[in-house]
């Protein structure tokens, strides 16, 4: 089992917004903070996850506690350790949360016991490090069990990203594993209200949606010569470019390059730069449903614009910890893709984006964004899509399925088109050609949704709405709940 271990988390300063937002809105945003920083004098601010890579709950902290620290708060994360089984179990609950069977196995004892043992190791040495009065946040199902073993170390808050608006069995399921963990907590945090289970108290729950930092290698502007630069370089795009460097900005303000090329599964020549890119950029998992894109996209040769070609991208294979699914999930997908007729292979590219610099990884994810003609998240269940939001903000028409987080974020006809059923190609597949042929709609939906998040997704309203919550926490005496509104 490897080891709990901490993250590096830069510097950021909120004054960063001003372009973005204007003064008034930063100045609210820094007194609130300042009355946090105030609150937390001596005390840490504690993250503590399951990877340091990959995947929405990562790319939210990387993203979000560099403004923390800017913000003069003493802020730490921690990434835990944990074995095979620990992971499969987790990634069992994880599906079980969006009322999914997963790979079917059992959440008894006999997973219980083996989910605390890995607990228990980590909690040991995180009491090591804790200190009375720290405030931690324990973030999604691989870390609830943790709870129990920090009473007394401080205000535990468990953070969860993940849920389902509909009750079934295997939500049920996954909530009785759960339960006895959150009686200790100290408060709850949601992305949803629908997703508060009847487990937690919901006068101790908040509802706090994520969020996406603007100025990261992922969604920082782009010159579309860079774009191409970067699209060319990585393989994704059949152009030699036009002499201009594939470089981004990394977070520390220096300049970065795209060195490596994506892993790419394809028949024949890369699109050309000119090519209608239909995109889908998740983690290799079932329920962001690969196959009924692929599906979707390959039935609709007919009525495409010419040379339009599909672009499946996900993380190298073997780079995110705690998914241990998402290898039989590509090799599903990449089965799908062969046994398509030799035309359709043609126009799909399956792309595993390199991962060794992350940040290089986020640039060329924006770039492929940016690039698209259309970005599509046709997820079965969804937390939150993050992907969505990062579409939004690069002004792309997008065409994702009404589930989860997804529908807060779209107003249907305004700031994108919504899927209503999610198994539904047909549905899929019209909305795809509608986006695609109505060049002042994608025009329309683009603009309409950069707006939807400067307004309510960026990384500002977020971090006020936890420095709310801290000023609300004391160690000693439990939490004195003010609710948490969802703006500013």
């Amino acid at each position: 089992m490897s080891q709990l271990r901490e993250v590096g988390i830069s510097v950021q300063p909120l004054e960063s917004f001003l372009p973005l937002l204007g003064e008034a809105r930063v100045l609210e945003a820094k007194k609130v903070t300042d009355d946090a920083r105030s609150a937390m004098e001596g005390r840490v601010f504690w993250h503590v996850n399951s990877t340091a890579r990959g995947g929405g709950v990562a790319e939210i902290l990387q993203a979000l506690l560099p403004y923390a620290r800017g913000a003069g708060i003493d802020t730490r994360w921690l990434v835990i350790g944990g074995s095979a089984g620990f992971f499969r179990i987790t990634k069992r609950l994880h599906n079980a949360l969006h009322g999914w069977t997963g790979d079917g196995s059992d959440l008894g004892e006999r997973e219980r016991a083996e989910y605390e043992d890995v607990m228990r190791v980590n909690a040991e040495k995180l009491l090591r490090i804790v200190r009375p009065g720290d405030v931690l946040f324990l973030h999604d199902p691989q870390t609830a069990g943790l709870a129990p073993h920090l009473v007394g170390a401080g205000a535990v808050v468990w953070r969860c990203h993940i849920g389902q608006d509909h009750r079934n069995e295997e939500v049920e399921r996954g909530w009785a594993f759960l339960a006895p963990y959150l009686d200790s907590v100290t408060a709850t945090v949601f992305s949803r209200e629908a997703y508060i289970p009847d487990c937690c108290d919901r006068d101790r729950a908040s509802v706090v949606p994520p969020s996406i930092d603007p100025f990261t290698a992922k969604n920082q502007d782009l010159e579309e010569a860079t774009v191409r630069a970067i699209l060319a370089r990585s393989g994704l795009v059949g152009d030699s470019g036009n002499g201009d460097a594939p470089s981004f900005v990394r977070q520390n303000g220096s300049r970065g390059s795209v060195i490596r090329q994506a892993e790419i599964i394809r028949a024949g020549r890369p699109p050309d730069w000119e090519a209608p890119l239909v995109v889908q950029v998740s983690r290799w998992d079932r329920l962001k449903d690969p196959v009924g894109v692929l599906n979707g996209f390959a039935r609709l040769d007919g009525n495409l614009p010419r040379g339009a070609h599909l672009v499946l991208a996900g993380p190298g294979e073997g780079s995110v910890a705690d998914d241990p699914e998402s290898g039989r999930v590509f090799g599903e997908l990449a089965g799908a893709w062969h046994s398509l007729p030799p035309v359709d292979r043609k126009r799909v590219s399956i792309a595993s984006l390199p991962m060794a610099d992350l940040e290089e990884n986020a640039a060329i994810v924006n770039a492929l964004q940016c690039h698209a003609a259309v970005v599509v998240q046709k997820s079965l269940d969804e937390g939150f899509g993050l992907t969505v939001t990062e579409a939004m903000w690069k002004r792309r028409p997008v065409v994702a399925t009404a589930v989860g987080g997804i529908q807060d974020q779209i107003t249907d006809g305004v700031h994108g088109l919504l899927v209503r059923d999610p198994a539904h190609l047909g549905e899929f597949g019209d909305s795809l050609v509608r986006v695609l042929s109505d060049g002042p709609l994608a025009e329309s939906l683009g603009r309409e949704a950069r707006e939807r998040v400067r307004d309510e997704y960026l990384s500002v309203r977020h971090l006020v709405q936890y420095a709310k919550l801290l000023t609300q926490l004391d160690a000693s005496a439990g939490l004195t709940r003010v609710p948490v509104a969802a703006g500013m």
